[in-house]
């Protein structure tokens, strides 16, 4: 592949494989959420010269003749695009179900139509529910707990149907829990250091015992490449994982002795997930990847928390602290 698509490219991750394909001499288009601003997401704080070498689409993962004009002329697409805020999925399921599980459908139909060399379908840890054992491998069972899990098992699914069906050469990557710069507060990590950084003695959070598996965004970037790059994954699901995990009071405290030990953690009810939704534990074997691919974790825990603390406090004007961002 030398030009690929990335949809999403304008989000947390998305914006990071950009810069990430970048460095590596790929050509990159970035398939970004068209609004009437004419604002690219994350991509706009990339410094000019890397956005001078990236080809902006503007458009609507749910409008099929948007999806495959933007896959004109691209060898892969890393497809990214998604809504993912699990408290947003319980009032709002049908935006789910028509980004998620029909945004993925059109990428495959139009990457079966232009016979794209590879596709990378993005996949989330959250599909396998709370662990049924550890770690969990890519065998493990499937559970919808949450209306946004269960729209990526369904676009995993038809995902899975087209290369079983018609031979497209994809992947489904499923990382775990991702931290780094520009995550948004709806995920804990920022959550928590936003509260810190703008001084606040009570850091208010939701169930404290749930384990998750963090990798920092670079590796997770660098999980999708090596992935493209192994004609050993396609037809594969694949997690990316660190193969350790953490339990969100842990983790809250952790961050707290590095900003502020004085401040305490206050449960707030409208942060706790329904009893049945909550996933308790995520522990994710990175043992497949590790066999198909060269990857391998470049970031400790530590690293990737002192990264994001650090880009954190030069942009806390993009952060509103005092509410709970769903």
């Amino acid at each position: 592949m030398k030009k690929v698509l990335v949809t999403g490219a304008d989000g947390f991750i998305g914006s990071h494989l950009t810069e990430s394909l970048l460095e590596k001499g790929y050509e990159v288009k970035a398939f970004s959420y068209y609004n009437s601003f004419n604002t690219w997401g994350w991509l706009d704080t990339l410094p000019q010269e890397k956005l001078n070498e990236i080809e902006v689409f503007t458009g609507d993962i749910r409008d099929p003749n948007g999806v495959r004009e933007a896959m004109q002329g691209v060898d892969g697409v890393f497809h990214l695009a998604a809504l993912i805020a699990i408290p947003f999925s319980y009032h709002s399921p049908d935006s789910y179900v028509d980004t998620n599980i029909k945004g993925t459908l059109n990428v495959l139909q139009a990457a079966r139509q232009l016979e794209t060399q590879r596709v990378l379908v993005t996949s989330t840890s959250e599909v396998y529910g709370t662990a049924q054992y550890v770690p969990i491998d890519e065998k493990h069972p499937f559970q919808g707990q949450s209306p946004y899990s269960a729209t990526k098992i369904g676009a995993d699914r038809l995902a899975e149907s087209f290369y079983r069906s018609f031979g497209l050469p994809l992947s489904i990557v499923r990382p775990f829990n991702t931290f780094g710069p520009r995550q948004s507060a709806r995920a804990v990590i920022p959550t928590i250091i936003s509260q810190l950084l703008a001084g606040k003695e009570e850091i208010q959070l939701g169930a404290l015992t749930p384990t998750r598996d963090f990798n920092y965004v670079k590796d997770t970037a660098a999980g999708f490449i090596a992935i493209a790059e192994s004609d050993r994954a396609i037809g594969e699901e694949i997690n990316i994982a660190t193969q350790q995990e953490i339990s969100i009071g842990e983790l809250a405290e952790e961050i707290i002795a590095q900003i502020n030990p004085n401040a305490k953690i206050v449960c707030d009810e409208q942060r706790l997930r329904p009893e049945k939704s909550e996933v308790n534990r995520l522990l994710g074997s990175n043992e497949k990847i590790k066999a198909l691919t060269d990857w391998k974790q470049q970031y400790t825990f530590a690293q990737g928390i002192g990264e994001t603390i650090a880009w954190m406090r030069s942009h806390m004007d993009v952060y509103k602290a005092e509410i709970y961002n769903v």
